[in-house]
């Protein structure tokens, strides 16, 4: 990635959140392989008066998908800089359980084939990371009071993104889909004997 200057990098510049510092991220965790797709997604929230910046990198390799996140801490009473934390994990494309995609779609009536969602959510799951959901067990009777145990469910979705078109432009949201198609048709390719 740092031989020339490449479309991931000029998304990671546009994105301009800590560009530098994400790039030498990527490229430690890319460990030289060529970048097949990728997609860049920033997000803002808002904590009261506070304002928190929060970037995912998605880089597609031919093996591998490289997932980064970046995340800023201000600089407040106890720590007297400003900090950034950048996670990157690299995850071999035969691990990738699922390619998840919720497209929403306003007024569905006037659909036309091919048009953009208005807001895209990509969940990837390759069981890095379960998360178990449980609650009380519910009785069909309402003056029961025994003890039914738990129910639950287990989450595998370690990765989910939501790109609005409202929020980030129609662009973002197109650009969204085309990764995931490739992401899909790699992950295919992968699990393919």
């Amino acid at each position: 990635m740092r031989a020339a200057k490449t479309p991931l990098t000029a998304d990671l510049r546009r994105a301009g959140y800590y560009p530098s510092l994400v790039e030498d991220v990527v490229d430690v965790a890319l460990a030289g392989e060529p970048v097949v797709a990728h997609l860049v997604h920033l997000e803002t929230t808002f904590f009261g008066s506070e304002v928190r910046r929060h970037l995912t990198a998605l880089a597609l390799t031919a093996t591998r998908l490289v997932v980064t996140h970046v995340d800023d801490q201000p600089a407040d009473g106890e720590h007297p800089s400003a900090t950034a934390l950048a996670t990157s994990e690299a995850v071999p494309l035969s691990a990738v359980r699922s390619v998840a995609l919720t497209h929403e779609f306003v007024a569905p009536e006037r659909h036309r084939t091919g048009s953009t969602p208005t807001v895209l959510v990509l969940a990837v799951g390759w069981a890095g990371v379960s998360r178990v959901e449980l609650a009380p067990a519910q009785c069909e009777d309402p003056d029961c009071d025994a003890d039914h145990g738990y129910s639950g469910s287990l989450a595998t979705d370690d990765l989910v993104l939501r790109i609005s078109g409202e929020a980030e432009g129609p662009a973002a949201v197109q650009e969204a889909v085309e990764f995931a198609r490739v992401l899909s048709a790699a992950t295919a390719a992968a699990a393919t004997p």
